[in-house]
C-alpha cells in the first residue's frame, strides 16, 4: 500500500488491536445486518463486501472479540472454509487466481464485481477493457469448477490445460483447495464433458455458471 500512497501525508501501519472477518451468509446466521449494528461498539468497521452479496460483510472488530457470540447461528470457521466458499462461487482473489499480466480484469468478471468503472480513468489496459467491454464479446471467463475427489493443489502445474473429450483446448486451470477450484474457461465449452491434463492424465471436472452473475450478461 505505501507503493501507491505516492506523495500524500499519509502513515500506515499495522492495527494489532484490531482483527478482520469475513462474515459469510448461511441458512443457519439470523439477520447479519441486524445483528452486526448492535455491535458497532464493538466493530469500528463493518460494510457488505463490494464484490457481490454471496461473499457477505467485512468487519473489523476489537482484538477479542467473537462474532459467534454476536450473530446468532453462526460458528467461527477457517480460512480454508472462506477459500471453500469463494471458489465455489467463482471469485478470484490474490496471485494465483489472477496472475499478473496475464489475467484479463473482463475475463476475471471484475465487471460483475464492481471493480472497472467504464465513466472514469485512467488505468493500464483501458482502451482495450473498454472497447471489449462495448463491443460485448467475451468468449472466456473465469468460472467455478469442481473435481469428483479432492486433488492435492501442488500437484497441478500452474496454468494447466483442460481439454474437452475431443481433446481440444477449453482453457487454463488457475487455482484451487480440495475438490473445488477456478478456471479460465471458454463459455461456449461449459456444458461438455472436460478435463483437466496433468502430466498426461485426464481428470474430469465439471464447470458452472455462478448464480449471482448478472442475468442478462452471463454471456
Amino acid at each position: 500500500m505505501k507503493l501507491y500512497k505516492i506523495r500524500r501525508k499519509v502513515n500506515i501501519a499495522p492495527c494489532l488491536d484490531l482483527s478482520l472477518w469475513a462474515v459469510i451468509p448461511g441458512e443457519q446466521a439470523g439477520d447479519i445486518a441486524s445483528s452486526l449494528a448492535k455491535c458497532a461498539d464493538q466493530a469500528p468497521v463493518l460494510s457488505p463486501d463490494p464484490r457481490t452479496e454471496v461473499m457477505g460483510w467485512r468487519v473489523i472488530t476489537k482484538k477479542g472479540v467473537n462474532l459467534s457470540e454476536i450473530i446468532p447461528g453462526s460458528h467461527v470457521g477457517n480460512i480454508r472454509d472462506y477459500h471453500r466458499h469463494r471458489y465455489k462461487q467463482g471469485i478470484p482473489e490474490g496471485v494465483k487466481d489472477l496472475p499478473p499480466g496475464v489475467a484479463l480484469p473482463l475475463e476475471s468478471n471484475l465487471a460483475y464485481m464492481n471493480g472497472i468503472s467504464f465513466t472514469k480513468g485512467c488505468y493500464i489496459g483501458q482502451e482495450l477493457t473498454a472497447r471489449t467491454h462495448h463491443v460485448g464479446v467475451i468468449r472466456k471467463r473465469l468460472l467455478p469448477v469442481q473435481f469428483p475427489a479432492p486433488l492435492p493443489t501442488d500437484s497441478i502445474p500452474e496454468g494447466a490445460d483442460i481439454l474437452t473429450e475431443s481433446g481440444k483446448s477449453a482453457g487454463k486451470f488457475r487455482f484451487g483447495g480440495g475438490e473445488l477450484g477456478i478456471a479460465l474457461l471458454r463459455l461456449a465449452n461449459v456444458n461438455e464433458p472436460l478435463y483437466l491434463n496433468i502430466g498426461g492424465d485426464k481428470v474430469k471436472l465439471t464447470a458452472s455458471i455462478p448464480e449471482w452473475w448478472p442475468k442478462t450478461t452471463s454471456k
